[in-house]
């Protein structure tokens, strides 16, 4: 009796071993290709700068992630707050905050009309959306670029329109910087919206309007607690990537008004200071992490609601 139960136990330990054994080429190619990388910022953040560029291995240092809020004085050595680093990370926060709001306010129109299109024409948007992604991101912000700047597209007609009497200076602000990451990331906040909504059941609203509400209330009380999962993932969707934008506020923005990447990439060139640009590498990856949690816990939830 005691073999026949030991005999199908031994055949599934076999079966795990060999699916082990059979995945750890993948495993192997996960670990250099994704942890390898992380690792290797993580411990460069904790050695001393080289005079040229790299670091010195085998002097363990905290000064890169010192330096990341703090600057030593040039004079007496003191510690003090690094005012442009917090000016970055604030920009960086702020800039991708209102470019999710951004996002938002003009995708959930644009996913509310695709969705109460029929479902021939619909495929038809959502390919429209989708076109962008087509092209290569350095191309459409210099599409952009060419709108936005003084001799643009939106300054000729301001001024053919009579409403403006000479260019607006839009070009190399934190104002350029969010309408091209507006722009380039707004399909990443309508589509999530659009699956959403699209599963959306209208006779709710129908319900509503039976109950004596108003347009506002329905879309407050009905639609966007419904959506509220597609909400959440195309805030993140957009937030993610604008956070650690470099493209954009190079070509936009004119590496005047940095953000963390440009204020990374400069670390590890110019700055030749490659323990800060890991130690900031770090922090914006820890700032993506919580921004990922965030959406977690609020998705747990809200299937907890909904279940």
């Amino acid at each position: 009796m005691s073999a026949t139960k030991t005999a199908p136990e031994t055949a599934r330990s076999r079966d795990v071993k060999n699916r082990w054994l059979l995945s750890l080429p993948a495993l192997a190619i996960i670990f250099v290709a994704a942890l390898g990388p992380l690792l290797v910022m993580v411990l460069y953040s904790f050695l001393e700068k080289g005079d040229y560029g790299d670091v010195k291995f085998g002097t363990f240092s905290l000064e890169g992630w010192t330096s990341v809020f703090l600057q030593r004085d040039i004079f007496d050595d003191t510690l003090g707050i690094a005012d442009a680093h917090l000016a970055i990370f604030w920009r960086s926060i702020t800039l991708s905050l209102y470019t999710t709001i951004l996002t938002l306010i003009l995708g959930f129109p644009t996913a509310y009309f695709i969705a109460t299109r029929p479902a021939r024409s619909r495929e038809i948007w959502v390919f429209l959306i989708t076109i962008p992604f087509w092209t290569n991101l350095l191309i459409r912000t210099f599409a952009m670029q060419q709108v936005i700047r003084n001799e643009g597209i939106l300054n000729n007609v301001l001024i053919w329109l009579g409403v403006i009497d000479r260019p607006l200076q839009i070009i190399y602000t934190d104002t350029a910087t969010l309408l091209g990451m507006t722009y380039v990331y707004l399909p990443l906040m309508v589509l999530p919206l659009y699956a959403s909504i699209e599963k959306l059941d209208f006779r709710l609203v129908e319900a509503g309007y039976d109950l004596y509400a108003n347009r506002l209330q329905v879309l407050w009380r009905i639609v966007i607690p419904l959506v509220k999962p597609g909400l959440i993932a195309g805030s993140i969707l957009v937030f993610i990537p604008s956070l650690g934008a470099y493209v954009i506020p190079r070509v936009l923005g004119g590496g005047k008004n940095l953000m963390l990447g440009n204020l990374i990439e400069l670390q590890f060139g110019a700055g030749r200071n490659w323990p800060l640009g890991a130690a900031m590498s770090i922090t914006l990856m820890a700032l993506v992490m919580i921004a990922l949690l965030f959406y977690v816990r609020n998705a747990a939830k809200s299937g907890v609601r909904h279940g």
